[in-house]
């Protein structure tokens, strides 16, 4: 992909996530293009439906959940990414609610590293040993669909978080 239309279709995707997560559904692909300095027919070239749209939004997203997992390590990164994740889930409700799509590649990739996590801190000694990857990961789920949902306020994140962490905790 040239230059710069990579520069578009990354000024398309982050005014995408701007105004999906402000307008919701009703959010309409002229305002992204006008948020993007782009025109409508550059929007579609890159992105022909919504969800079209919405999925790579997905993606991205999760590309960069994996890719922050992978910066973090030893005994707290398990931790510290549970934090981070739960924390953003809320801000990314309307991207998630609205893109019903399959993103297998980059949901594997944040299995990986999201393991990872977990086997440096089960090394450490601050999580339990017979805690494997599906379970965590299921409470990441969970988690995220309770800030999504629940109105959490940080207070209750952050109570909520601790009994996680005890449960997990070696």
């Amino acid at each position: 992909m040239r230059a710069d239309a990579q520069r578009n279709r990354e000024r398309i995707l982050d005014a995408a996530e701007e105004v999906f997560a402000r307008c919701g559904a009703s959010a309409s692909t002229e305002e992204v293009a006008r948020l993007a300095g782009v025109a409508i027919g550059t929007v579609f070239r890159h992105f022909p439906t919504k969800d079209d749209l919405l999925a790579a939004i997905l993606k991205r997203l999760l590309a960069r959940l994996a890719e922050d997992a992978a910066t973090l390590g030893g005994a707290d990164g398990l931790h510290v990414f549970f934090r981070r994740l739960v924390g953003q889930a809320a801000a990314k409700r309307t991207v998630v609610d609205l893109a019903g799509v399959s993103v297998p590649a980059a949901v594997s990739r944040l299995d990986e590293a999201v393991g990872e996590l977990l086997d440096q801190a089960q090394a450490a000694g601050t999580v339990r040993g017979d805690v494997r990857r599906p379970e965590v990961m299921a409470l990441l789920v969970s988690l995220c669909q309770g800030a999504l949902h629940g109105g959490w306020d940080v207070e209750l994140q952050e109570r909520t978080l601790a009994v996680v962490f005890a449960g997990l905790a070696a």
